[in-house]
């Protein structure tokens, strides 16, 4: 690695010069501050991160925002999202929003400030006018968040018509779904409302419980899967996100209630803990590592200035288990 002096040289200026161009602690002329800045990334002199965001006026730091960081969908997700970055030289900055709506709007005040180059958002705590007007990379996964700001989700749509056929083939006739919130304007929620009326349309009784947003996957299930279950005795199949299912699993053994006998369950995600229960949940899988490589592929494109597709939906699948 080069030394500053090495630098100076190759510019053809002095030390302190040089030292004021990379520190940014007085003042060089433009067209200088750029040429011994270039220098100084080819000599590799100075943490090369720090040169080349000094030249591009980047941080090369990327903030992601997600609800919950405890759900393993979401986990899995960032590990994704971050290798991606580093793969792209880019570090990652990570935020979760369940309970604490300021943390998005702290966020979008970095982003505007610069401290981050861009955001990689699928939280829910603020309304989508918080994004309005911002003229800085943003990349929505799960959500909408108006016509400029490109979304990344799966097609929850052939997610919801799946699970509804797996059921329907078990041969369900009263069926529980979890996890829906039909007030908010989410990709995801496409899975409910097309299980709905696929069931439905097969003169299948559904029944919806919402869930909110601001309460985390754990605690909510915790709360509701035996209280619902006991309330609609005559359940036979039950449609909810992986975390639900397995709550739902647990709660059958503790009834005496067998799975896939009496009671079906099929989650959404695919989540690897499934794979450890017995029965193992029947589940609808998301490409995970592709929605991360979608999110930052998008990210990187803004960032180069590049046009990018306004929305990309990735596909589904079945994963086979032993509660169907």
């Amino acid at each position: 690695m080069a030394n500053i002096r090495e630098v100076a040289k190759h510019a053809g200026v002095g030390v302190g010069t040089v030292s004021r161009a990379i520190n940014g602690s007085g003042y060089v002329a433009e067209e200088t501050k750029k040429r011994i800045l270039a220098i100084a990334d080819e000599l590799g002199y100075n943490p090369n991160e720090l040169v080349r965001s000094l030249i591009h006026n980047r941080t090369g730091i990327v903030g992601i925002v997600v609800p919950d960081m405890e759900n393993p969908f979401f986990s899995k997700l960032l590990k994704y999202i971050e290798i991606e970055l580093y793969k792209n030289d880019y570090k990652t900055l990570i935020c979760n929003t369940i309970g604490i709506s300021n943390r998005e709007q702290d966020f979008i005040d970095m982003l505007k400030q610069n401290v981050v180059d861009g955001i990689i958002t699928s939280a829910h705590s603020l309304e989508n006018e918080a994004y309005h007007g911002l003229n800085k990379p943003v990349v929505a996964l799960e959500r909408n968040l108006g016509p400029h700001i490109p979304r990344i989700h799966s097609d929850h749509k052939k997610g919801g018509r799946l699970a509804a056929k797996l059921l329907l083939e078990a041969g369900c006739r009263n069926v529980l779904q979890f996890g829906c919130s039909f007030r908010t304007d989410t990709p995801d929620n496409d899975r409910h409302t097309e299980f709905r009326r696929v069931m439905e349309e097969h003169g299948i009784s559904v029944k919806t419980v919402e869930k909110s947003w601001s309460m985390a996957e754990y605690d909510y299930y915790r709360k509701v899967m035996a209280q619902y279950i006991d309330i609609y005795r005559e359940v036979d199949g039950v449609f909810s996100t992986d975390i639900g299912g397995l709550y739902c699993l647990d709660m059958a053994a503790h009834r005496g209630i067998q799975v896939p006998g009496q009671l079906k369950i099929v989650g959404y995600d695919a989540i690897d803990v499934t794979r450890l229960f017995t029965p193992e949940l029947t589940s609808i899988a998301q490409d995970i590592r592709g929605l991360a490589r979608a999110c930052v592929d998008t990210m990187m494109n803004l960032l180069a200035g590049k046009a990018v597709k306004m929305e990309q939906v990735l596909d589904v699948s079945v994963q086979r288990g032993e509660t169907v």
